[in-house]
């Protein structure tokens, strides 16, 4: 067993981290429609004998209209449980960088919104620190594999 810490590709984390963060905002922010049950009868050519299958289309959808919303929900709180996991300054850069809007820049969350406001680099190194952790937790959960973000070997 190894008991060291992978060494993950920065791009390859924040990429797959920026993945689920859009997910989240777009789970946010576009509202959920309802589908609607078709009541118009349609004809289809149907082989003879039993197909041993159960049409419903009335609760097909209302599984649905149930299902998806309650899958989004559960997405969100996953998200947000993970981010409230990290430190004060992790969890401030991810929720005002990631989480709560598409159009900010780096600059506007290390200057403006950190106080006192931090270096680029200091960002960086936050940033790193943050998406390492919400990587591990999340290919705990099996929404990532580390397999895909481990550091190639350089070949000589």
């Amino acid at each position: 067993m190894n008991i060291y810490l992978p060494e993950l590709d920065r791009r390859k984390t924040q990429t797959a981290l920026e993945a689920v963060f859009e997910k989240y905002r777009i789970y946010k922010t576009i509202t959920f429609m309802d589908r609607e049950v078709s009541v118009t009868a349609s004809y289809t050519d149907r082989p003879h004998g039993p197909t041993n299958l159960i049409s419903d289309s009335t609760a097909r959808t209302a599984i649905y209209n149930v299902d998806a919303p309650a899958a989004r929900a559960a997405y969100c709180d996953t998200v947000d449980s993970i981010v409230s996991r990290l430190n004060e300054r992790e969890q401030l850069l991810i929720r005002e960088r990631y989480l709560k809007q598409d159009d900010v820049f780096d600059y506007k969350i290390y200057n403006h919104v950190f106080d006192p406001p931090v270096s680029k680099d200091t960002y960086m190194k936050i940033r790193a620190r943050a998406f390492y952790k919400m990587a591990l937790a999340l290919a705990d959960l099996g929404w990532m594999k580390l397999d895909d973000l481990y550091k190639k070997a350089a070949v000589k």
